[in-house]
């Protein structure tokens, strides 16, 4: 314990310097108006707190021109330029400090109370967490105004790729805090970020039309299957000279088709589930198995160990514990419908389709155990409840076989385009990378040719197979529609950059997975789930923080992270006096959403009902 003590002393003296002055005063210079020496005009008193010095007074010396020559209406004075690039202008707090919190707030995703106390103990400031949220706040326009400075050296990086695709998509919580971003697909880069009021082409194009203006043209543009994003990137095309291919993200379009063609099936087999209660019926029934084994739960499952362990399939159920152990675990098989699928969420699973087939499975299973009953009156008691269960299913009412025949023949239509389009997980990012060969897009483009030629040709043309009818025809739909930009990801280079073919990721998975780091971040700092307030207050810049993780844009923009201080600093040097935050305050902020934070605390006023109620009492 006194250990510690000591270190945390030596630490407060080795930060702390408040209580020694520093003098501040380099030589004087010459005028940059007349040239004449500049003399003393004052000594001005200052308090500092930057990560390399803790908490420090200083006496700045301030000189004047001589001849009281005038710049702008002010006299002419020199400050100490040091000093300068270590504190914000007009704050106590140094570049490197305000650094520090937004590293740890937008990459590490640190919260503020974290964020306080690792500066008090391992550099000796003490800050409020609301002066870390404001620091936070001016990180990001710093960041901002970087990021467009360097976009001219940015460029050429990108260029000298032989261009780059632009990924463009959005994102938001509950509708609300829209956030758009322009995405450079090989380099892995934000370019662009912004808010949108909402999904509408005019809100989207404005932000493709400012990335490209400083990045310079791309050469493809991968979008989702959105109205707002397909027009925007037709229009931004249209303006082009040169024309350059719109792909669609295959993920995309393979989801929309899944939705379209399983969802009102798959929520019918979900309702009839419901209405006979069975899994609740499941649940109750694998409790009471439970209660009535007892603690001879062991010896049920030892036994049950060795029934499986048997090489004769249908051997017929053992008899006592192991009897009863054994009808529980087929019960707990139902429950355990999940386990069929692989955790990417509809329409590439389907749970209740799952349910239902185990259920049919087990519904012929129990015919076959119950041929030869076990001796124990008690495990075939158990066996012939399990049946009751399942009688439902067995008899057709509610009706089950038409719901669950319909959703198992659109499920193989949609499992054939599936394997065409060579995204079995949701971890493929479709990507053909580098390594790989055009050969491998060309496969996957002549297999879907391939299946649309065979659906046209399966189509039944009359007759009762109605919904296979309409099951294809939506698939062809969809082909047909979006078959246009589907391919095109072969990108042919330049001469000048060696020339050969790239190509373009076949997903927007990269953004997908960018814009869920984002909130997995947002939730860790917050610790909310829902997030609808965060994203409604989250600068479209935190985007741009992302871009910090990336060793080649931080070795342009400002060389290394440890630099990132003194870029900023390099940012005010036009104008020591007013910091580029200056503004923040007034900072116009997009409203996402008809009825956002700062409106509701306005409509909410009881002002506001009183007067509408006294001008409807005077109509």
């Amino acid at each position: 314990m006194e250990v510690h003590c000591l270190q945390d002393r030596y630490r407060e003296q080795a930060h702390d310097l408040k209580n020694v002055p520093i003098t501040v005063a380099e030589p004087a210079g010459a005028c940059a108006v007349c040239g004449v020496r500049m003399k003393v005009q004052k000594t001005v008193q200052h308090t500092g707190l930057t990560l390399a010095h803790g908490s420090f007074r200083s006496r700045e010396t301030v000189y004047v021109c001589a001849s009281r020559c005038k710049q702008g209406g002010k006299l002419v004075t020199a400050r100490s330029s040091r000093l300068a690039k270590l504190l914000l202008p007009k704050s106590t707090v140094g570049y490197d400090v305000m650094v520090h919190v937004g590293l740890e707030r937008f990459v590490h995703c640190r919260q503020r109370e974290e964020i306080r106390t690792d500066l008090q103990t391992r550099h000796g400031i003490t800050v409020s967490t609301g002066e870390i949220s404001g620091l936070g706040r001016r990180f990001l326009i710093y960041l901002e105004a970087l990021h467009w400075r360097s976009a001219p050296a940015l460029g050429e990086v990108l260029n000298s790729d032989g261009g780059w695709p632009l990924h463009i998509d959005a994102t938001g919580e509950d509708g609300r805090g829209t956030m758009v971003a322009a995405f450079a697909g090989w380099r892995g880069w934000v370019l662009n970020a912004w808010k949108a009021p909402t999904e509408r082409a005019e809100f989207i194009l404005p932000g493709i039309q400012r990335a490209t203006a400083a990045f310079g043209p791309p050469c493809a543009i991968m979008r989702d299957l959105g109205r707002a994003m397909t027009e925007a990137a037709a229009e931004y095309v249209q303006s082009l000279e040169k024309p350059i291919p719109i792909l669609a993200c295959h993920l995309h379009f393979l989801s929309d088709i899944g939705e379209d063609l399983l969802e009102n099936g798959h929520n019918q087999i979900r309702d009839l589930f419901r209405n006979i209660k069975l899994l609740p019926q499941l649940r109750a029934f694998v409790r009471q198995q439970g209660r009535n084994l007892g603690e001879s739960i062991g010896l049920g499952r030892d036994a049950l160990a060795l029934w499986l362990a048997q090489p004769d399939q249908a051997r017929p159920i053992p008899d006592g514990a192991g009897g009863i152990t054994t009808v529980r675990s087929l019960a707990q098989w139902l429950l355990d419908y999940r386990a069929d699928g692989h955790g990417q969420g509809f329409p590439f699973d389907l749970p209740w389709l799952d349910l239902y087939c185990r259920c049919l499975q087990l519904c012929a299973a129990s015919e076959t155990f119950l041929r030869e009953l076990p001796r124990d009156a008690k495990a075939r008691k158990s066996l012939e409840k399990l049946r009751r269960i399942l009688r439902p299913l067995q008899s057709d009412v509610p009706p089950f076989t038409s719901i669950g025949a319909s959703l198992a023949k659109r499920a193989e239509f949609f499992s054939r385009l599936r394997s065409a389009l060579r995204l079995q997980d949701k971890h493929a990012t479709a990507a053909i990378h580098p390594q790989r060969t055009v050969k491998n897009l060309n496969d996957v483009r002549a297999a879907v040719q391939t299946l649309t030629a065979s659906l046209r040709k399966d189509r039944p043309q009359r007759g009762p197979a109605k919904d296979t009818r309409q099951a294809i025809d939506l698939i062809l739909s969809h082909l047909d529609r979006h078959g246009p930009h589907l391919w095109g990801h072969a990108i042919t280079l330049p001469k000048r950059v060696g020339g050969g073919v790239r190509l373009v990721e076949r997903t927007n998975n990269d953004l997908e997975s960018f814009f869920h780091t984002i909130k997995h971040g947002e939730r860790r700092r917050s610790g909310r789930k829902i997030l609808t307030q965060d994203f409604e207050s989250l600068p479209p810049a935190a985007a741009l923080a992302a871009n910090l993780r990336h060793a080649d844009y931080v070795s342009i923009v400002c060389g290394s992270l440890d630099r990132l201080a003194a870029a900023f600093a390099e940012l005010d040097a036009a104008n020591r006096s007013r910091s580029i935050a200056a503004d923040i305050a007034h900072h116009t902020i997009i409203e996402t959403a008809s009825l956002s934070t700062l409106d509701k605390r306005l409509v909410r006023k009881p002002a506001l009902g009183d007067r509408i109620i006294a001008a409807a009492q005077c109509a």
